[in-house]
């Protein structure tokens, strides 16, 4: 049995014969110029528990404070409105990056630093993210935080949960995480604290 096509594999299938691409008036490099900035996507991505909500909205409001339009997408946010039909298999999985990075691509076009906070388990869907961006605008940060440590925090009890076989399809339990393999910035949040993981991305950039 041949295996199912992912969601990429079907896009180009499903793209209507009369859907033709429309070049603006107004170029990305304008509505940058506009801006007065270089805009970027940041995309976080780590276990459950390993910071990632909370360092990036560190980094989004260090962005506010020195005058950076920027904004966040958060995982469980996404998943409230726009993603809220998806489930957590692997092609639902693959769908959720998908269209979030279409949306932050979108955002980075209009001229904003767009900080995309997911587990995003499968080096695959990093892949194919970081693939529809210039080289200089995608930035990826792995918060390897170890999965000891991400279970001991636990905050939001889903690891308990997922333990208890409540939870189903639970990344790190009874789901893998692939390990990033050209990742910008690598941080260990077991010691390292919000404001100098903010600095390391900041340094990247």
């Amino acid at each position: 049995m041949s295996k199912p096509k992912t969601p990429y594999e079907l896009k180009d299938i499903n793209l209507p014969s009369n859907a033709v691409w429309h070049r603006c008036v107004i170029s990305n490099a304008a509505r940058a110029t506009l801006m007065a900035q270089q805009p970027r996507c940041i995309w976080l991505t780590g276990l459950s528990g390993s910071g990632k909500s909370t360092v990036a909205n560190a980094l989004d409001a260090t962005f506010h404070a020195n005058g950076i339009k920027s904004f966040l997408l958060d995982g469980d946010n996404i998943r409230h409105g726009l993603n809220k039909d998806l489930g957590m298999t692997e092609a639902d999985r693959a769908e959720n990056i998908r269209r979030i990075g279409e949306v932050a691509k979108l955002m980075v076009d209009a001229g904003l630093v767009v900080i995309c906070a997911f587990i995003s388990p499968y080096n695959r869907d990093r892949q194919m993210v970081r693939s529809i961006f210039d080289h200089s605008q995608f930035l990826e940060v792995y918060l390897k935080t170890p999965l000891a440590v991400c279970e001991d925090r636990d905050p939001k009890g889903l690891y308990k949960k997922a333990r208890a076989g409540v939870i189903k399809q639970f990344t790190g339990i009874s789901d893998p995480y692939e390990t990033p393999e050209n990742s910008e910035v690598v941080i260990d949040t077991t010691d390292l604290s919000v404001g100098d993981s903010v600095k390391h991305i900041l340094a990247a950039l």
